[in-house]
C-alpha cells in the first residue's frame, strides 16, 4: 500500500488556530465502522454511544513546556531547542534550531543561567543529546522556563497553556497533547461516569515521530519512533473484565489505542506493562483490544490516517474527510471529533 493512498484536500482554512471556548462544544463526527453511515453530532453526545459497563480508555499523559529558547554560551546566539525524550535523569534527545550552532561540546544557557546545557552527542535524524545542569527539580525550572510546543500547523500563540493539556493530565512527558482528550471536560467525564462507563487511565508519552510524515513510498517501509508506556494492573484488570463480559473498549486518541495494542499478545486480554512501543498499525492490521475509538482529524499520508483507516476501512475514512471538507468541520489537534464505532 502506498502512502499517497491516504492523500486528500485540506483547505488551510480549516486548520483550527484557537481551542473552541467551550471544550466539549467540538462537532462530532460518528462512523459506522461496517457501512460507512455517518451522523453529525457535538462532542457533549458522546455519552449516547457510552454503555453501562463499557470502558473509555483515556491517555493521562502531560505535555511538558518542552520548547526553550536560549543562547550560545560563546557567542550569545539565540537558538531554539525542542525537548523529545528522556534518556537519563539529566540528558535528552532534543531538535535544534538552528542545528549548525549545536555542535557536540556547545553549551547554551537559558532563564539567564537559571538552565544549561551541554550538548554531549548527535543522534537520528540531526537530533541533540545534551545534559542539563540546573539547582533545584527539573520538572519546576521548565514549566518556568519552557513554552508550549504547539505543531508547526498551529500560527497563532496560546493564550492558555492548560488548553493544550486535556483535563485529567497528570504524568509529565509528553512532547505533544493526545488531542482526541481535550474535547473531555470534568462535568462530561463525571456524567459519563454516573451512567456506569469504567473511565481508565492509561499511560503514552506522545512523541514527535509520531505526527512525522511517512517518507516511504511503500508504507510497510516506514519506521515508527519508540514511545514510553504504562498499564497499571488494575487499569489491566477493568479492561479485561469488561472484554470477558462482552461490553466495549473505547480508545480515546490515536495514543490510547497503540497503548492497548502494544500490551496485547492475544485477543481480548491485555497486560499489565511498562515499557517502549514503536508499534505501526495500518489497513491489515488485526486489532486485538479496541472496539470503538475517539479521535480528531489527521493530517493528509500521516500514520495517523493509516491507523484509523486500519480500523474503519481507507474507503469509509477518505470519504469521512471528504464530507468533513464539504461540511467545514475543524482539523486537526484543536479541530473536531470522530467517533468510529
Amino acid at each position: 500500500m502506498k502512502t499517497k493512498d491516504f492523500d486528500f484536500f485540506l483547505p488551510e482554512h480549516l486548520i483550527a488556530q484557537h481551542p473552541l471556548e467551550k471544550r466539549d462544544h467540538s462537532r462530532l463526527m460518528v462512523i459506522e465502522r461496517d457501512t460507512g453511515d455517518i451522523n453529525h453530532k457535538h462532542f457533549y453526545n458522546i455519552i449516547d454511544y457510552l454503555n453501562e459497563n463499557d470502558c473509555l480508555v483515556l491517555n493521562d499523559t502531560r505535555v511538558l513546556p518542552a520548547r526553550l529558547i536560549g543562547e550560545k554560551e560563546e557567542t550569545g546566539g539565540k537558538v531554539e531547542f525542542l525537548l523529545l525524550k528522556r534518556t537519563s535523569l539529566d540528558t535528552w534527545e532534543t531538535l535544534v534550531k538552528p542545528g549548525k550552532k549545536a555542535k557536540i561540546g556547545s553549551k547554551f544557557s537559558f532563564g539567564e543561567g537559571m538552565l544549561n546545557l551541554e550538548v554531549v552527542d548527535i543522534g537520528e535524524e540531526g537530533s541533540r543529546i545534551v545534559k542539563f545542569s540546573y539547582d533545584g527539580i527539573f520538572e519546576e525550572v521548565l514549566e518556568r522556563l519552557g513554552k508550549m510546543p504547539l505543531p508547526p500547523y498551529i500560527t497563532a500563540e496560546l493564550e492558555d497553556k492548560e488548553r493544550y493539556q486535556t483535563v485529567y493530565s497528570k504524568e509529565v512527558g509528553s512532547a505533544a497533547a493526545p488531542t482526541a482528550g481535550l474535547h473531555f471536560t470534568e462535568e462530561l467525564l463525571e456524567k459519563i461516569k454516573n451512567k456506569g462507563v469504567n473511565i481508565v487511565y492509561i499511560t503514552l508519552h506522545v512523541g514527535l515521530g509520531t505526527f512525522r510524515p511517512v517518507k516511504a513510498e511503500d508504507i510497510s517501509e516506514h519506521k515508527m519512533h519508540s514511545e514510553f508506556y504504562s498499564i497499571s494492573e488494575k487499569a489491566a484488570k477493568t479492561i479485561n473484565e469488561c472484554k470477558s463480559n462482552g461490553n466495549k473498549v473505547i480508545a480515546v486518541g490515536t495514543t490510547s489505542c497503540r497503548t492497548l495494542e502494544s500490551a496485547s499478545e492475544v485477543p481480548g486480554k491485555i497486560e499489565s506493562k511498562t515499557g517502549w512501543t514503536d508499534i505501526f498499525i495500518f489497513p491489515g492490521y488485526k486489532f486485538k483490544i479496541i472496539d470503538s475509538l475517539i479521535t480528531n482529524f489527521h493530517l493528509p499520508e500521516s500514520t495517523l490516517i493509516m491507523l484509523v483507516s486500519a480500523l474503519a476501512g481507507r474507503e469509509n475514512i477518505l470519504n469521512a474527510y471528504k464530507v468533513a471538507v464539504e461540511e467545514e468541520y475543524r482539523f486537526f489537534s484543536f479541530g473536531d471529533a470522530m467517533l468510529l464505532k
